[in-house]
C-alpha cells in the first residue's frame, strides 16, 4: 500500500528568515546579526514603499515629480536614489563588494531623509567581513517578502518584533535588554489608555512601548495623529535599532539627537508629558558618583536619589516629566517595593505622603528572557482627583485621593516553553478591567438605574488600601502584604476520612517498595553480586 504523503507545514516569514539569520552564524557573532538582519530588512520595506510610491505618481501621471523627495516625504515614505533601492543591491547581490554596496545604500538613505539621521548601521556590513556565499542567501530570503502587501497585519512589523523577541531569548543575560516582553508592553498601555497627548520612555530600547501606544490608539479607532512621541536610550546600536522601528512603522518620534545617558544628557528638560511608559534598567549600580547631580532639579522636594541602585532616580526623573493630569506606568525590580538601604524608603515615603502612587501590580516571573528577577508594575499620577480625567477615551475618573489599588498577578499567565510564560489576552484584560472599575466612575445604565459597574476588592487578587493601611504596612508597596490570601476550596471531604484512606495508601506503597526491594536483590545475586 502507498504511503499516504503528510503535508509539510509551510514555515512563517520570521521562521524563515530566523534560519537564514542563523547561517550567519561562525562568521558573525550572535549580538551582531541583529543589526545585519534588521537593517536590510528596513532596506527592503523602504524600497517596496518608495517603489510603490513611484508607480502611484506614473499612474497619475506625474512622472515629472518621481525624482523629487517631497512628492514621497508627504506620505511618510522615504525618496531613494538609484543606489539605495532594493532593486540595484539585488542586481549585485553575488558581487565580492556587496557589503559595501548595502552599506552605501543605508548611508546614502539616511543622508537624504534627515529624520533618519543617526539611525541606521554605519559602514557596518563592511566592517564585519561577512561570507559573501551567506550574505547572499539571505538577501535572496528577504527579497522574497512583498512588505507591503498586508497592511492590516504589518508584516514588517511583526518580522520586528518576532526577531527582538528571538535575539532577547537566544543572547541570554544581558544581551536583551533592548527588549521588554510584548504582554508587558501591552499590559502598561491598556492601563494607561494613552489615546491622545505626549508620550515619554526614559529608556526606550528598540522603542516597543510606542509601538504598541500606537497600536492601542488603532485598535480603538483613534487619532495617531493626536500622540506625540518622546525618548531617549543610551546605548548607541540600541537607538538605531528604536529609530528603524519607528520608521518602518511611519511614526515620528523625537529620541534626541543622539544616543545619551538620561540622567546626564536629559534631551528633554522642559517636557511635561500626558502618559509615560518605561522599564529602565533593573537595580542600575553606580549611575552617578556621590557628587554628582546632588542639584539636579529632578529632585526637587526630595531627597537625592542614592548612588548604589538607580531604582528611585528613575522614578523621581518621571514623576518630574508628568504633566499636571499625566500618569506614569513603568516596569521595576520587587525589591523597590519593599527596600530601605540608602535613604529609599524614605524616599518612597515621601512620594506615598504625596499621593503618588495610583496601583501597584505584582506580576508572575518567568516573564522576561534575560532575567528572573520578579518584577512588579508601578501606576503614578500627579492628579487623583476627579479633575485628572483621561484624555478622549470617554471615561471621567472619580476622586480616589489618599488611595492605592493593589494588584497581585502572580498566580497569572501561561507557560509558553519550558522557562517563560506571558499573560493572556484575558490576564491582561481582568487586571485591566479591575483597575479600570476601580479609577473611573461607576457605569449608569441608560435607563439611570442603579445598574452600577462597581470596584469590589478581592480576596488574594485587589485590595483598594487607604493611606493609613500603607502606614500601618511600614510604606511597603508589595502587593501580597494587603491583598490577603484566597481561601482554598475544600473537596467535602472529612478529615477523619480522608487521613485514614491516605495512611491506608502509604502502607501499601511500602509494602510494593519491600517486595520491588527484594525482587532488585534477587537479580544482582543470579548476576553474582551479593
Amino acid at each position: 500500500m502507498a504511503k499516504t504523503s503528510v503535508a509539510k507545514k509551510q514555515k512563517s516569514i520570521e521562521e524563515t528568515l530566523w534560519d537564514s539569520a542563523n547561517k550567519l552564524r561562525g562568521t558573525v557573532e550572535s549580538s551582531e546579526y541583529k543589526h545585519v538582519v534588521l537593517g536590510l530588512i528596513f532596506l527592503k520595506f523602504s524600497s517596496d514603499k518608495f517603489e510603490e510610491k513611484k508607480q502611484e505618481l506614473i499612474a497619475q501621471g506625474h512622472e515629472k515629480y518621481i525624482d523629487m523627495a517631497p512628492f514621497y516625504n508627504k506620505d511618510n515614505v522615504f525618496y531613494l536614489p538609484e543606489q539605495a533601492r532594493w532593486s540595484y543591491v539585488m542586481a549585485n547581490a553575488k558581487q565580492d563588494d556587496i557589503a559595501l554596496k548595502i552599506d552605501t545604500a543605508l548611508h546614502t538613505v539616511e543622508k537624504n531623509n534627515p529624520s533618519l539621521k543617526g539611525a541606521l548601521p554605519d559602514n557596518y556590513f563592511s566592517r564585519l567581513n561577512l561570507d559573501i556565499s551567506k550574505l547572499a542567501a539571505l538577501l535572496d530570503t528577504i527579497n522574497n517578502i512583498d512588505t507591503i502587501a498586508d497592511k492590516e497585519n504589518d508584516v514588517v512589523g511583526r518580522v520586528y518584533e518576532y526577531f527582538l523577541g528571538k535575539f532577547a531569548a537566544t543572547e541570554g543575560k544581558g544581551g536583551g535588554e533592548f527588549y521588554t516582553p510584548k504582554c508587558v508592553v501591552k499590559l502598561l498601555a491598556e492601563m494607561l489608555e494613552p489615546y491622545k497627548g505626549k508620550i515619554y520612555d526614559p529608556a526606550c530600547g528598540s522603542g516597543g512601548m510606542f509601538v504598541q501606544s500606537i497600536k492601542f490608539v488603532e485598535n480603538h479607532n483613534g487619532n495617531t495623529k493626536d500622540i506625540s512621541i518622546y525618548g531617549q536610550e543610551y546605548t548607541a546600536t540600541t537607538y538605531k535599532l528604536a529609530k528603524m522601528n519607528l520608521a518602518i512603522r511611519g511614526i515620528n518620534g523625537n529620541l534626541g539627537e543622539v544616543p545619551a545617558d538620561t540622567f546626564f544628557k536629559d534631551q528633554h528638560p522642559d517636557l511635561k508629558a500626558d502618559y509615560i511608559m518605561a522599564n529602565p534598567p533593573f537595580n542600575q549600580k553606580d549611575w552617578r558618583a556621590s557628587n554628582e547631580l546632588t542639584d539636579d532639579p529632578r529632585w526637587q522636594g526630595y531627597e537625592v536619589p542614592p548612588t548604589g541602585n538607580a531604582n528611585y532616580a528613575w522614578i523621581l526623573n518621571m514623576v518630574s516629566k508628568l504633566s499636571a493630569n499625566g500618569t506614569a506606568g513603568f516596569v521595576l525590580a520587587n525589591g523597590a517595593m519593599s527596600s530601605n538601604t540608602s535613604g529609599e524608603g524614605a524616599l518612597r515615603k515621601k512620594m506615598i505622603e504625596n499621593d503618588l502612587v495610583d496601583c501597584m501590580i505584582a506580576l508572575p516571573g518567568q516573564l522576561f528572557y534575560t532575567t528572573q528577577i520578579p518584577v512588579c508594575l508601578w501606576f503614578m499620577t500627579k492628579n487623583k482627583t476627579s479633575t485628572g480625567s483621561a484624555q478622549g477615551n470617554g471615561n471621567d475618573f472619580r476622586d480616589r485621593q489618599g488611595e492605592t489599588l493593589f494588584i497581585d498577578a502572580r498566580n497569572m499567565g501561561t507557560m509558553v516553553d519550558r522557562t517563560h510564560k506571558e499573560l493572556t489576552t484575558d490576564d491582561i484584560a481582568e487586571i485591566t478591567k479591575t483597575y479600570h472599575t476601580w479609577r473611573n466612575k461607576p457605569v449608569m445604565s441608560s435607563d439611570a438605574e442603579s445598574n452600577e459597574v462597581l470596584y469590589q476588592d478581592i480576596l488574594g487578587f485587589c485590595k483598594s488600601a487607604t493611606l493609613q493601611d500603607i502606614i500601618k504596612n511600614d510604606y511597603v508597596l508589595t502587593p501580597g502584604r494587603y491583598v490577603g490570601v484566597a481561601e482554598e476550596i475544600g473537596d467535602g471531604i472529612p478529615f477523619e476520612t480522608k487521613m485514614g484512606s491516605l495512611t491506608r495508601l502509604l502502607f501499601k506503597q511500602m509494602e510494593q517498595s519491600q517486595t520491588l526491594d527484594q525482587a532488585i536483590k534477587d537479580n544482582l545475586k543470579m548476576l553474582g553480586y551479593e
